[in-house]
């Protein structure tokens, strides 16, 4: 896959407005996507370009770690006052382990004091300083720490959605999905939809990542636009309008596209700060297949420079390509394949190849005459059809019938089997009543017969 898609991410250098796009995200989101754009692009002028503004991010941080590896990156290609600065990487480590110590005594004396909800700040506050240092791991666990001092509805979200963004960074997928439904459980959530909107975004990449595109596409779809900024250090709406669009695309049905994205009002105004994404929706759903994949082709660079989205290209583009055959070749009963590869601009060889696969998983119902080039679909016989459903009803009345009548004989001649038991037993009543209305005792444990002697043999 990735031999594929390198060459791609290069081309995009030349067109890319890596500027423009950067400034949709702050934070870590800011750097790990550039950094993920320099990699894609390695041995081009974007890879220089986003290691430069990485560069100059992280030295408005207190992460000399990551700093380090970035100089490491430049290797000198952009002059002097790119090379390692020293005493900046000093005077940062030795003022940010001053500020860890005391944030450590702090929350020593907080919890000797037993002061639950200083507690609670203290843990919260030496996350935060871990996180910044890009120390992940121990931001992670103090942030899980605060939730035992959680005192609020708003200190539960507030730990959740720390929790969330730092496991995000680390691919822990599997702690995502937890806190992104501790979150949803907790009471008056529901009632910010900012808030809500960021939980949405959260377990719409942790589906994408999960490879669950149906589900994923659902939950982009729910996110609302008042997410706005809100969510920079993770995603920006314009994300949330891609993601939700591509997953749709490959696997949503018509009816749910249209009842999810193009009628949906909420994610059609999320959809217009991605106008390309929007046209290519309304491509695929008008049935205009040569224009949309035309569009797809179009972003696929882009995409993979997408750092949650790139690893998914292939899966996405492919899924949308066999819906749209799928979905072109449903109303025809024969299909001339240089017809239909002139529309999809494809060439034939490679068309035949894709429905060929299409009909041996199942998704395509139909046969191609390789001699004459066309596809014949295996439409089922609409009247054989028809013929089988009347015989098979009328089976079933027949057999109904039968046990009416069979029913109604049995009640005619009071001929029946009751079960064995004194009072209160299975058979429902006592011997001696049994014997009154002419039951005759078939035998011990056995069932009982009666006939009001009238009926001695079997009907």
């Amino acid at each position: 896959m990735e031999e594929d898609s390198q060459p791609v991410a290069s081309e995009a250098g030349s067109s890319f407005d890596l500027e423009a796009y950067i400034a949709n995200y702050t934070g870590h989101a800011k750097i790990d996507r550039l950094l993920f754009i320099a990699e894609r692009s390695a041995g081009k002028p974007l890879e220089l370009e986003a290691l430069r503004m990485a560069h100059d991010e992280l030295k408005r941080t207190e992460n000399t770690a990551r700093y380090q590896e970035v100089v490491a990156r430049i290797d000198g290609r952009l002059g002097s006052a790119y090379t390692l600065d020293r005493s900046w990487v000093d005077n940062t480590e030795r003022r940010s382990a001053q500020k860890g110590e005391r944030l450590e005594s702090e929350l020593q004396s907080f919890k000797a004091a037993l002061m639950k909800e200083s507690i609670r700040m203290g843990h919260s506050d030496l996350g935060d300083w871990a996180y910044e240092r890009g120390d992940l791991q121990m931001a992670f666990k103090c942030y899980v720490r605060t939730r035992d001092y959680c005192t609020t509805s708003r200190h539960v979200v507030a730990m959740c959605l720390a929790v969330i963004r730092t496991a995000l960074e680390l691919g822990n997928f599997v702690h995502v999905a937890n806190y992104v439904g501790k979150a949803e459980a907790t009471p008056d959530v529901s009632n910010d939809s900012a808030t809500m909107a960021k939980l949405r975004a959260a377990s719409g990449i942790n589906l994408l990542h999960s490879r669950k595109y149906k589900q994923a596409a659902r939950k982009f779809c729910e996110v609302s636009p008042d997410l706005g900024t809100a969510y920079s250090d993770v995603l920006a709406l314009h994300d949330v309008a891609v993601y939700g669009s591509l997953c749709a695309l490959a696997s949503l049905d018509r009816s749910e596209l249209r009842a999810r994205v193009i009628a949906n009002i909420g994610f059609r105004e999320v959809l217009e700060l991605a106008p390309e994404m929007r046209e290519l929706v309304h491509a695929f759903y008008n049935s205009q297949y040569a224009v949309a994949l035309r569009l797809l082709e179009g972003l696929k660079p882009a995409l993979l420079l997408d750092i949650h989205v790139a690893e998914h290209v292939p899966a996405l583009y492919a899924a949308i390509r066999h819906r749209a055959l799928c979905q072109y070749v449903q109303p025809f009963s024969s299909v001339d394949l240089s017809v239909m590869a002139a529309a999809l601009n494809t060439p034939v060889a490679e068309l035949e190849k894709q429905l060929a696969g299409l009909i041996m998983d199942g998704a395509i119902s139909a046969r191609i005459d390789s001699a004459t080039k066309v596809l014949y679909a295996s439409k089922a016989d609409a009247r054989a059809t028809t013929f089988q459903r009347v015989l098979a009803a009328g089976e079933a009345y027949c057999r109904d019938t039968r046990a009416l009548l069979l029913r109604a004989n049995l009640v005619q001649h009071d001929f029946m089997q009751a079960g064995p038991g004194g009072p209160g037993g299975p058979g429902g009543r006592g011997r001696k009543e049994r014997l009154e209305r002419g039951l005759y005792d078939m035998g011990m444990g056995g069932g009982l017969m009666y006939g009001m002697g009238r009926s001695t043999g079997v009907l």
